[in-house]
């Protein structure tokens, strides 16, 4: 399983990056418009990183506080930091941008970035297992909403998943949104 999901990995990052140059249209309104009916919630993005998508117009519309993923350690569940477009910014873990400073917050939304997805809700992240903990342990607490946020080129028909992973409630790309069930 661990090499299938490595060349999976590395055909999803190509695709990706295919799909970044040809931009991402109309993916980040769509986001923002999903994301207008939960205001006032606690809502975790991502700094985008490499060639992902870009939720950052759609973080900066969203009527709630906002907070970005900090990676605690190797197998642990990823912690929050609040954040404010602008805030400070330092380089953290693999080289992803966390906020320099703010309190610890838990998300009740997360956009969930990703190298591939399909049409189960299923996606496919860097191999780290960060997410899938994070949504575990969040939703073990109280409801977890998690937005996969993605170019339509990175779906895939089945992404390989085992019983740690967590699915998707929501999928949005520069297409649509689709809502799993």
């Amino acid at each position: 399983m661990k090499e299938l999901k490595a060349e999976i990995r590395r055909q999803a990052a190509e695709a990706r990056a295919l799909a970044y140059a040809k931009g991402q249209g109309q993916a980040a309104d769509l986001l923002a418009d999903y994301l207008a009916a939960h205001a006032g919630k606690v809502l975790s993005g991502y700094m985008p990183f490499r060639t992902e998508i870009d939720p950052l117009p759609a973080m900066a519309a969203h009527q709630g506080p906002l907070c970005l993923p900090v990676i605690a350690g190797r197998d642990q569940p990823l912690r929050f930091r609040e954040w404010s477009p602008g805030a400070p910014l330092i380089e953290g873990t693999f080289k992803a941008l966390i906020p320099a400073e703010g309190a610890w917050a838990e998300p009740e939304i997360l956009i969930v970035p990703m190298l591939a997805f399909d049409a189960r809700g299923y996606r496919l992240g860097y191999g780290g297992g960060f997410y899938d903990r994070t949504l575990e342990a969040l939703r073990a607490r109280r409801p977890t909403l998690a937005v996969g946020f993605a170019f339509d080129a990175q779906e895939m028909d089945e992404v390989p998943i085992d019983s740690t992973d967590q699915r998707l409630d929501v999928m949005i790309t520069e297409s649509g949104v689709r809502v799993f069930g």
